[in-house]
């Protein structure tokens, strides 16, 4: 079937998931609902390492093993991130019991997003080097860190032989390659794709990184209160590392095997501020015209909009830059459209963020429970909107739109909406 505009529907079948408050779809959700933080003192990092910098606490995926999901001599040759995505890519078709010999390989594409790639490879080869010189560091070092790696990796796992590409955006990465993912379906060049994003670059250089630019939470001595969203008291993110990935399908194709249907993904958007390298516009123009742009995409007034899932990091001038934004676009009804940020509970996962927060969109329209902001608790004039605040709440959202906002003023938005919608 086509939508109104000629492009075929683009449908969820199969989610998975991997992040700080858990590593499976399921676990994941029942934590977010019930307001469980992720975040905790890093262990990914030596002690004595961490002690130099003011920010020590991080959203860590813990208990994973790669084995469980690809054989050793497999995962040998991944980093960490590229594991995330092969995991999750592996949880993903089996929840959408997609069997892939059944398949014209060459009509199965996948787009991911990344915003770092291997920060921790990086690292060990430079350490390689001053100790034992070039010649001795992992001979499959290059193939291990290059950012399209993860997406190569669930390519050849899977033998996954159409369209195939890496957006590397920083936070909007993983929000843009999914709308990239929708327009290969719409168009008729693919029929299914793997799409989402993966993230695993907790490192020194990346804490060190984002501790000069002040963009990090200092609130080391209660990790489970540090991100908090749009409260006043907010004083940076806490970065965190996860992967979700998604099976899409055109609704023939989905219809014609006898798939499970989760949600329509009915539009998306991507823009620049063109403004500044780090910082969002104050008054969020570009956020806005990206949520005005994903909207008209799918077809979908503002007055349609049950629910809002924002980029919401916890930083003193994003989230009141996206609450200008939401009221821009939406006005006096802003008040009224519930927004919750999922980045209270697991972090900021950087470039895999907005694929972790679209599992929460989906299970929202699954189970009709909207997940919370956290940590809610000292109101800021400037985010004054209904921020779901400490506990989730039974809705029934029929059309959600999520925000990711990213370095460089990238922007990218997705709208899900139930297929009655």
């Amino acid at each position: 079937m086509t939508t109104n505009n000629g492009y075929r529907r683009v449908m969820i079948t199969g989610m998975g998931a991997l992040t700080p408050i858990g590593n499976t779809v399921e676990e994941f959700w029942r934590n977010a609902l019930a307001g469980k933080s992720g975040i905790d003192h890093t262990t990914l990092i030596p002690k004595d390492v961490l002690q130099k910098y003011p920010s020590r606490i991080t959203g860590e995926v813990r208990g994973f093993n790669a084995e469980d999901y690809m054989e050793r001599r497999e995962a040998r040759r991944m980093a960490r991130f590229g594991q995330f995505a092969v995991a999750t890519a592996k949880m993903a078709i089996a929840d959408a019991e997609l069997d892939l010999d059944n398949e014209d390989r060459e009509r199965v594409g996948v787009v991911l997003g990344n915003g770092i790639g291997a920060l921790q490879d990086v690292e060990e080869a430079v350490r390689d080097i001053d100790r034992k010189g070039g010649m001795r560091i992992d001979p499959l070092f290059l193939p291990k860190m290059l950012a399209n790696m993860a997406a190569a990796q669930v390519a050849i796992q899977f033998g996954a032989k159409g369209y195939l590409n890496t957006h590397i955006t920083a936070c909007a990465a993983s929000t843009q390659a999914m709308g990239e993912a929708i327009e290969l379906i719409r168009t008729g060049k693919q029929d299914v794709v793997l799409t989402g994003g993966t993230e695993a670059a907790i490192s020194e250089t990346g804490v060190a990184g984002f501790c000069v630019l002040r963009a990090l939470s200092t609130r080391n001595d209660e990790p489970q209160r540090a991100s908090r969203p749009f409260d006043s008291q907010r004083d940076g993110f806490i970065a965190s590392e996860g992967a979700a990935i998604f099976v899409l399908e055109s609704e023939d194709h989905a219809r014609a095997r006898g798939a499970r249907v989760m949600a329509e993904m009915a539009g998306h958007a991507a823009s620049a501020d063109a403004y500044h390298i780090v910082a969002p516009c104050a008054d969020g123009e570009g956020a806005a015209r990206t949520m005005r742009w994903a909207l008209a995409d799918a077809g979908i007034s503002t007055d349609e909009v049950d629910y809002i899932n924002a980029h919401g990091t916890s930083t003193p001038l994003n989230d009141s830059s996206e609450t200008a934004a939401i009221k821009a676009v939406f006005g006096e009804s802003a008040y009224q459209v519930p927004v919750s940020s999922t980045k209270s509970m697991v972090g900021h996962a950087l470039g895999a963020s907005g694929a972790i927060e679209s599992i929460a969109c989906v299970k929202a329209i699954e189970t009709g429970m909207l997940p919370p902001t956290i940590n809610y608790e000292n109101p800021d004039p400037e985010c004054d909107l209904d921020y779901v605040p400490n506990e989730a709440r039974r809705a029934d959202p029929r059309v959600i739109l999520k925000n990711s906002f990213g370095f460089g003023g990238q922007n990218a938005c997705l709208v899900f909406k139930t297929i009655e919608a």
